[in-house]
């Protein structure tokens, strides 16, 4: 073999990786910018419906917070200040071709969209309280990683507001309580909360798996685009009590009383052993900003706002 005979074709191959993985980060912080100024569809549609139904100050609420969606779209700023933790799950499949490339770019994609976009910076460092200025830092970005069979992989971005996340909740019931002790524990909850956690939300409901899982399915659920019910009847008919029970509560928009204090209810299971029974109950505010991004196994990538 002459000399430098394999050089061009590794060459290549790194030029390649290295304009895939840049293509990533830029379809990445494309996906960072949606979420962070374009509420889904979904959401805007089960506001209205909600505005729709109130009346006195929660109307007043209700059509202050979809004049704020509105404007955040025509003018491509965030819709909240509170731009949230970037929190994403990855569901890759085994032969996806450019996993390394992924790994890379989601951390560089929070990066350069924590300045472009721009995304205010969130993570602070529990000890020193230092912030990296970047969004990033010890175990942040949160990445769920999914492997199934494959060759794509699909990615949902769920920036997670503070003022949500304080007011989820893990609870380890008994047993014996049952479903009845979910709802009742579920319906308490978002009565304590009240106002806290930015109403009308959405609540995601982990039950079953272990203590860390049932919170991971409560966040899980809230990936569903708002209203859409589980696929077996039985989980589906508790998601529509479950809603009818807290809307009962009157909380209402932002706390100030109303008939809308959810817009919907989620539940994703676990089976989980025969002595526990845990529970996640993770609350998102009314603004529940999601974001999709396909990518194909020849590396084209989509974007888009809904989940």
């Amino acid at each position: 073999m002459r000399e430098g005979e394999d050089f061009l074709p590794i060459t290549h191959h790194l030029l390649h990786v290295t304009e895939m993985k840049n293509e990533l980060i830029e379809g990445l912080k494309e996906a960072l910018r949606r979420a962070a100024t374009v509420l889904p569809a979904d959401v805007v549609r089960a506001l209205e419906a909600a505005r729709d139904r109130e009346e006195g100050p929660a109307r007043v609420q209700l059509e202050a917070i979809l004049e704020n969606v509105a404007l955040a779209r025509e003018k491509g700023v965030p819709i909240c200040q509170d731009t949230g933790t970037q929190t994403f799950f990855v569901r890759v499949g085994t032969k996806f071709p450019y996993l390394d490339e992924l790994r890379e770019a989601i951390p560089e994609a929070v990066r350069r969209a924590t300045e472009e976009v721009p995304l205010r910076p969130n993570t602070v460092h529990p000890f020193t309280r230092k912030n990296p200025g970047d969004n990033t830092g010890r175990f942040i970005p949160y990445i769920t990683w999914e492997l199934v069979p494959g060759d794509s992989a699909e990615i949902h971005l769920l920036p997670k507001g503070g003022g949500s996340e304080n007011c989820c909740k893990l609870v380890l019931l008994t047993p014996a309580k049952g479903i009845p002790g979910v709802k009742r524990a579920v319906v308490e909850h978002i009565a304590a909360c009240r106002g806290l956690p930015c109403p009308p939300t959405v609540v995601g409901v982990g039950i079953g798996g272990g203590a860390d899982l049932s919170l991971k399915l409560g966040k899980l659920a809230l990936l569903r685009p708002v209203g859409t019910r589980h696929p077996e009847p039985e989980v589906a008919a508790l998601e529509e009590e479950l809603a009818g029970m807290i809307n009962a509560l009157g909380v209402g928009p932002m706390g100030l009383g109303g008939k809308t204090t959810v817009l919907a209810v989620h539940i994703e299971y676990a089976h989980r052993h025969p002595a526990s029974f845990p529970l996640g109950i993770v609350v998102q505010c009314w603004a529940d900003r999601r974001a999709h991004v396909l990518i194909s196994p020849k590396g084209e990538i989509s974007v888009t706002g809904d989940a």
